[in-house]
């Protein structure tokens, strides 16, 4: 028997406003909330993500980071949409050639968004 990830919970100061952006970024519905927190996923509610509110603001680079890839739309179709909704470019050292793009959400946390597509 093995163990299976079921919430990914990222620590923020804002969890509506965190919620917001990766629901839209990943087409995903609010499943619950509270005072504290916002919890968001797809409608099978497979693998979830948790918001919690944490007065501590993100002072390094994450040691953990979500990569995406776009389902509908090119890669550079898709880092327009995801700059317009509020993501921003970073640099972590990963070099002018790389095929992927660095982004951080709006509290600061880094994803990446991959070539290629993938199944919605």
């Amino acid at each position: 028997m093995a163990a299976r990830i079921t919430e990914l919970v990222l620590d923020c100061t804002d969890p509506e406003r965190l919620a917001a952006f990766w629901a839209e970024v990943l087409g995903y519905d609010v499943l619950d909330r509270d005072d504290v927190s916002v919890e968001i996923g797809p409608p099978d509610r497979r693998t979830t993500l948790l918001f919690l509110r944490n007065p501590d603001r993100k002072l390094q680079k994450l040691r953990l980071h979500i990569d995406i890839r776009a389902t509908d739309r090119e890669q550079d179709e898709e880092l327009a949409r995801l700059l317009e909704l509020g993501a921003t470019r970073v640099d972590i050292g990963q070099g002018e050639d790389a095929s992927w793009y660095t982004l951080a959400d709006p509290e600061g946390n880094e994803f990446c968004l991959l070539s290629g597509r993938v199944e919605p």
